[in-house]
């Protein structure tokens, strides 16, 4: 699968000028007027005629999922929860600890920003029950601060 082909099916699928409102959409499916994916797509503004007659079934990529396979991120002694969903911070943080204990990380820096202090006391309470954890501390002020906490972990000796 080549570059091109990805920002063809990107610009394909994302085109604002082309793309009915949310209200024209339901009301299309109400009508059963949705696309059939083994036709290919009509004109877009930026989109060369030779271009539209490609469909989507025929070079097997979801429209309104261009990128199927997951994104690997190596792993860093740093978590930053601001991305994360506040239910699911906790499962998140279980995960990392056992993970960074795993890899022999002796010290980790998890950031929950300063807020009112509830995901940080969360977090600070999950750290008080994990074994492993020897010791966690607010952050110096060039790394968060009490928006973020130290964690010292127990390292297993090979």
């Amino acid at each position: 699968m080549t570059l091109e082909f990805l920002c063809k099916a990107f610009r394909t699928a994302f085109t604002k000028s082309a793309a009915p409102s949310p209200d024209e959409r339901n009301a299309q499916r109400l009508e059963g007027k949705t696309h059939d994916p083994t036709k290919p797509f009509p004109p877009r503004a930026n989109q060369s005629l030779d271009d539209a007659n490609t469909t989507f079934a025929d070079e097997a990529i979801d429209p309104f999922n261009p990128f199927p396979d997951p994104v690997v991120i190596a792993f860093r002694d740093v978590l930053d929860l601001h991305s994360i969903p506040p239910r699911q911070v906790r499962a998140v943080v279980e995960e990392y600890l056992e993970e960074a204990h795993r890899r022999g990380f002796r010290y980790l820096r998890i950031i929950h920003g300063k807020g009112v202090g509830v995901q940080r006391e969360m977090i600070r309470s999950l750290l008080s029950r994990t074994p492993f954890v020897v010791d966690y501390r607010d952050a110096p002020v060039e790394a968060g601060g009490w928006g973020a906490t130290l964690v010292t972990l127990e390292v297993e000796k090979k």
